[in-house]
């Protein structure tokens, strides 16, 4: 069947499975967009290339397939690059189909051309260009092949407007389903055996493939050997946070308790998680030259296992296999007292440690951890509102919380629409700072136009507060760069046709939720912030004072 390049596109995409894209239109990929006309495929259109790829980023999360974006080229590609580096580095599926210029026109400096090897080559997994229209069907299988494989990630391919708009008889490529790699009975038992000889284990869950079976699996077994398990930075759903094994988050603003026991850990079972240097305090809580503890470390990629920490076991399969086998293993050992003195820390940590002003954060999220649905989806970006969510909301079950591990501010509105239009029928809360919400609030369009009906929380602190808070310990006093003027983001919100409010005292904030809930739309919900509540745990006055002294 001869089909233009778009076509065969589109195509091959619904052969793949794939329900949505999104996308910033551009001439460069016309017979794309003509393709996905009639596909079946909804194609959310977006504002500015970084919400579309932080949206594609977070349908990828969800759903552990590969969220597909289009953008065009040279600043369309560039735009998107801060999506692509979440990918990466939450190692996430993701497919970024990039408008290119008339390949007869490479290496001219034509409008717009960008050489996207040298682009993407240190984020993607894979970046390719496709230069004859009949090859298109294998590019794109091999692309999705590639962004689940191993330790997913995001690939970029490249589609040149002549290629793209150029016809060709070929015919749709599936991809074949592979049976997971087992764990065999002499590799169980070898874990088992090394368990049994600690006094002080710890497990830690994080890295990509993680289901709700592999939640339960990871409760059974932790339950089973009763060894407190620890979660890595932003993956706090991948267990109950109520299960008495949960010994909390490494984060960047980790319970100094669970720190100490990391480093009194003498056994250290690491399943999925790549074990960086957010999850090792910048690598000071478990040295790599000299571990001094026995390390199971278990990844789905073999390159990951020993690039930073060598391992005394290392195997390579997804969190989920081998839970599914770890979970039937009898009791090594008895760490009762162990694990029951990590849950009591963690449970210490709990503990509202109160901040100043009439709008208390640590309230506010307290009261959303104890209100919303156990299946609603939380999403944040970064700044150090995002600290007072991950210390005080209790997470419930898999699949309820997006954050990106990279850092990335501006992730969690563009993430929030999407989780509303992937889980309609969900509560979807966005937590989000002023100066983190103003890096992608422009998407508030797309979320009106497309039906996404999020909650938005935006803690108004007036300053990108993570930056002023290390200022302040650096060069106190001298505040340059962190300031900021900011919008009526309830005027805002009502702007683009969504539901606005505005909190000043943490007792108003249980009825605003309720209204903005009510209004069946988009909300944002603004926060005034005292700016003395610089941390949980310090007052602006108290680190600058700490600084000066």
């Amino acid at each position: 069947m001869i089909r233009h390049g778009g076509k065969i596109l589109s195509d091959q995409l619904v052969k793949l499975g794939v329900k949505r894209v999104f996308s910033v239109p551009g001439e460069s990929f016309l017979a794309a967009l003509d393709g996905l006309y009639d596909s079946g495929i909804t194609n959310i259109v977006c504002r500015q290339e970084g919400g579309a790829a932080m949206m594609a980023e977070a349908y990828g999360k969800m759903t552990g397939t590969p969220g597909v974006c289009f953008v065009t080229r040279g600043p369309g590609a560039t735009n998107a690059a801060a999506g692509i580096h979440i990918a990466r580095q939450d190692s996430t599926p993701m497919v970024l189909f990039v408008g290119q210029i008339d390949n007869r026109h490479t290496d001219r400096e034509t409008f717009q051309e960008v050489d996207y090897r040298a682009v993407f080559g240190g984020l993607a997994k894979w970046v390719a260009q496709v230069d004859h229209t009949d090859r298109l069907p294998e590019y794109i299988a091999r692309a999705f092949r590639v962004a689940m494989s191993g330790r997913p990630g995001p690939v970029v391919l490249a589609l040149p407007e002549n290629m793209l708009s150029a016809d060709a008889d070929v015919a749709d490529i599936a991809i074949p389903s592979l049976p997971a790699a087992q764990l065999s009975g002499a590799t169980i038992q070898s874990v088992m055996h090394a368990l049994a000889q600690a006094e002080r284990p710890l497990i830690v869950a994080g890295g990509p493939h993680w289901s709700p079976e592999a939640q339960a699996d990871l409760q059974v077994f932790a339950e089973t050997q009763n060894v407190p398990v620890a979660v890595s930075f932003r993956r706090q759903d991948y267990i109950d946070n109520r299960h008495r094994c949960y010994a909390g988050d490494l984060n960047v603003g980790v319970n100094p308790r669970l720190a100490k026991r990391m480093r009194e850990a003498d056994f250290l079972m690491l399943i999925g998680t790549r074990f960086g240097d957010i999850a090792t305090q910048a690598y000071t809580l478990v040295d790599p030259a000299d571990p001094r503890k026995t390390i199971v470390h278990i990844h789905a990629d073999a390159d990951e296992i020993g690039r930073v920490y060598a391992p005394s076991i290392g195997i390579v399969a997804t969190a989920p296999v081998a839970l599914d086998q770890l979970a039937n293993t009898p009791p090594a050992g008895d760490w009762g007292t162990w694990t029951s003195e990590a849950r009591a820390d963690y449970e210490a940590w709990l503990a509202p440690q109160e901040s100043p002003g009439d709008l208390k954060q640590e309230v506010v999220v307290k009261w959303l951890s104890d209100n919303l649905p156990k299946d609603a989806i939380v999403t944040n970006g970064a700044g150090n509102y995002a600290a007072w969510l991950h210390r005080y909301f209790v997470y419930k079950q898999y699949g309820t919380q997006l954050a990106p591990t990279s850092g990335s501010m501006g992730y969690g509105f563009p993430a929030a629409i999407s989780a509303s239009l992937e889980h309609p029928d969900r509560t979807v809360v966005c937590l989000a700072g002023d100066g983190c919400f103003q890096m992608t609030c422009n998407e508030m369009s797309t979320a009106v136009q497309h039906g996404a009906k999020p909650i938005v929380v935006v803690m108004n602190n007036g300053r990108y507060g993570t930056i002023r808070m290390h200022q302040e310990k650096h060069y106190p006093a001298r505040v340059s760069g962190t300031a900021l003027v900011n919008p009526d983001f309830a005027a805002f919100a009502d702007a683009y046709g969504g539901h606005g409010e505005l909190v000043e005292r943490s007792e108003d904030f249980a009825a605003a939720f309720a209204r903005a809930h009510a209004s069946g739309t988009v909300a944002v919900i603004e926060c005034r912030v005292d700016e003395e509540a610089l941390s949980t745990g310090a007052t602006l006055f108290a680190v600058r004072n700490a600084a000066s002294s």
